[in-house]
């Protein structure tokens, strides 16, 4: 099933409501120029289900203008649903990336009540766009019956720069808190990131045994 993707224009941001083809493994690995969209459960982000299939994401890390946000999270490694948890920044609800060096990845991830007033004040005296930030998407391949790495950062931070949508920033933290899952308290924080003049890799896999790396971030000129 083909991926849908709608863009919604909201305060200057551009929110992603993507809904993804069916998980599992494929045929084929996708064109070099493919859209990479996902639709995340934050019901099973923060409460992994042994027997779920959905997919889950996180943001493992996140620095803006050379503020560490809290990884105050705990959650399930979908990888090792029995084994110790792991601590995350963020749960993702959606992530979109056209997949072009030069193009930015925007999502929305729930963040939790400190890091809420964290981005709060940094909204009023942000002093610099300067972003690191490291995420991790979940897919289930139901022919080896286990999780697998669909979209993630490698380990590493990526460095961008909040990109700018109609000469705003694309940030926007909501104060109100989300309901969809009530404990732990947390919000929806939605940032859009353009890649700075570096080169960077993205891992990207299809099934638990395809799996490519594709470039991120513009080419050092020289």
């Amino acid at each position: 099933m083909p991926t849908v993707v709608r863009l919604i224009l909201f305060s200057g941001l551009i929110i992603v409501v993507a809904s993804c083809g069916s998980s599992g493994s494929e045929d084929n690995l996708p064109p070099d120029n493919a859209d990479t969209s996902y639709d995340c459960s934050v019901s099973q982000g923060f409460n992994l289900e042994k027997d779920s299939q959905e997919l889950v994401g996180f943001i493992n890390s996140l620095s803006i203008d050379d503020t560490g946000l809290d990884i105050d999270f705990q959650v399930r490694d979908p990888e090792d649903v029995s084994g110790d948890s792991i601590r995350v920044v963020g749960v993702l609800s959606s992530i979109f990336w056209e997949g072009g060096y030069a193009d930015p990845i925007q999502f929305s991830a729930q963040v939790s009540t400190a890091n809420k007033a964290s981005l709060a004040t940094l909204m009023y005296r942000l002093e610099s766009s300067e972003v690191s930030f490291a995420f991790t998407v979940y897919d289930y391949d139901s022919q080896e019956k286990k999780y697998f790495k669909a979209f993630h950062s490698i380990g590493m931070s990526l460095d961008g720069l909040i990109q700018r949508q109609g000469g705003q920033l694309n940030m926007l933290i909501d104060t109100d808190q989300a309901l969809e899952v009530v404990s732990p308290k947390n919000f929806t924080f939605m940032l859009g990131v353009s890649p700075v003049e570096s080169d960077q890799d993205i891992g990207i896999g299809v099934n638990a045994q395809d799996k490519f790396v594709k470039n991120w971030g513009m080419p050092i000129a020289g």
